[in-house]
């Protein structure tokens, strides 16, 4: 095969937009959105029920990690079933098998019959399902739109996420705050009952949103998976984890997307809760700002990534450690931020990083592999990015116990040790060259 330098694609607010000429992904991204809304009254409806039921923040813990842990130890077999049965039928089962799960947990709380012990069961059926969804969500793009507009497809998609988990969960908890108690008549008065009815309608819009994005996914035409080589499912995904291992380019780009991910998303987590109580004025106001910079910095980081000039082949590796290593000195310097207002801005700084490199990283990763492939990789880069995450929050946990600016301090040096050491990597000028 030749070599062949990546296509340039076309910039601006137009090229941006143009996906949406695409039947196809037009009915995508009305599915995802309406989608991911839901999800977002799930993220908010599934801790407050552990809460309501157990009053334990352990409890809430071991429920989450329940879901995870399957959703990791199965991601790698959604991409392998995702690459043999094509993404858009993936999508489409796990939704369906979500919305069965989300209105059956609903249907239990309007009876109030719903215990621990079934929340558990549910945690972990809805972790197997969202296994096969992410990584087939990741595959699909491809499918859907002309190459030249993969940036801008990707970078909507990611856009569209922001925005709910922006604007939705305020929603979500105004729907469970008005129907948490019931007032009843007491002897020295009224008495406020608490009521599971509200967290019962947000799981259940969950499963209506559900339904609406398997309509939409029913009606997406989409070519059939390429053949494949007769093989068994755990050698296929054997195989690609070797192909990986061999490709220097695949498997630095790899080792920086699980080591950035582990460096950053549990200091994050863990910290800025411990800084906004212990430093910030405004204790939990000041939380909510800090992250809501976060997120308006991934919105404005996601949305450049579809409108600006992808970078030069030769370039796209140096540029991709260049904003990695903003993100290492932006976390050292939280360390030394006293005000909740420098704090919301290197958040948006951090997140603007994270938006950024997210549409570029998927974009570059989906036009370098063979659509036969493309679920696999796209499990093992989820894998990559989440896997670590536990692991990432309880040292983060551990380490802020000895010293919080230490934590930001180490997390961020250490982002830009690996940084720097891989700018000498001789894979980084080639990361752009894409094979035909």
């Amino acid at each position: 095969m030749t070599a062949s330098t990546q296509q340039e694609t076309t910039s601006g607010l137009f090229a941006f937009l143009a996906p949406f000429k695409t039947r196809n992904f037009r009915l995508l991204w009305i599915g995802e959105a309406i989608s991911l809304t839901g999800d977002q009254f799930y993220f908010i409806a599934l801790p407050w029920l552990v809460l309501q039921l157990t009053h334990s923040a352990l409890a809430v813990g071991t429920v989450l990690a329940v879901s995870g842990v399957p959703r990791a130890v199965f991601m790698l077999v959604g991409g392998a079933l995702t690459d043999r049965f094509s993404p858009r039928k993936l999508m489409f089962y796990s939704n369906i098998i979500r919305m069965g799960l989300v209105t059956l947990l609903a249907i239990l709380l309007f009876a109030n019959q719903i215990n621990l012990f079934w929340v558990y069961v549910f945690a972990f059926f809805f972790g197997v399902a969202d296994a096969f969804f992410y990584p087939a969500q990741n595959a699909i793009v491809p499918q859907l739109v002309e190459d030249e507009y993969l940036e801008q497809a990707n970078a909507i998609v990611s856009v569209t996420s922001y925005l709910t988990i922006f604007a939705a969960p305020v929603f979500a908890g105004l729907l469970i705050a008005n129907f948490s108690t019931e007032v009843v008549a007491a002897e020295n008065g009224v008495e406020e009952i608490p009521q599971l009815t509200g967290l019962a309608w947000a799981f259940l819009i969950d499963g209506l949103t559900f339904i609406a994005s398997a309509m939409t996914l029913w009606r997406i035409k989409t070519m059939n998976p390429p053949e494949q080589a007769e093989e068994g499912l755990w050698s296929s995904i054997r195989g690609v984890l070797v192909q990986v291992w061999k490709d220097p380019i695949l498997r630095i780009f790899y080792s920086l997307v699980g080591g950035v991910a582990f460096l950053v998303l549990g200091p994050i987590q863990v910290g800025i809760p411990v800084l906004s109580d212990s430093r910030f004025v405004g204790g939990a106001v000041a939380f909510g700002t800090v992250l809501s910079a976060y997120g308006g910095g991934a919105l404005l980081g996601s949305i450049l990534g579809g409108i600006l000039s992808a970078p030069r082949p030769r370039w796209l590796g140096y540029v991709l450690l260049a904003v990695t290593s903003l993100l290492g000195f932006s976390l050292i310097s939280l360390a030394f931020i006293q005000t909740a207002l420098i704090a919301a801005v290197v958040m948006a700084i951090i997140g603007t990083c994270f938006g950024y490199i997210t549409v570029l990283g998927i974009t570059w990763l989906q036009r370098r592999t063979p659509q036969e492939e493309l679920g696999r990789m796209m499990s093992l880069l989820v894998l990559a990015s989440v896997g670590l995450f536990p692991i990432s929050l309880a040292l983060a946990g551990f380490f802020i116990e000895l010293s919080t600016e230490g934590l930001f301090v180490g997390a961020g040096a250490m982002i830009l040790i690996i940084t720097l050491a891989s700018v000498f990597h001789p894979a980084v000028p080639r990361m752009g060259i894409i094979k035909d």
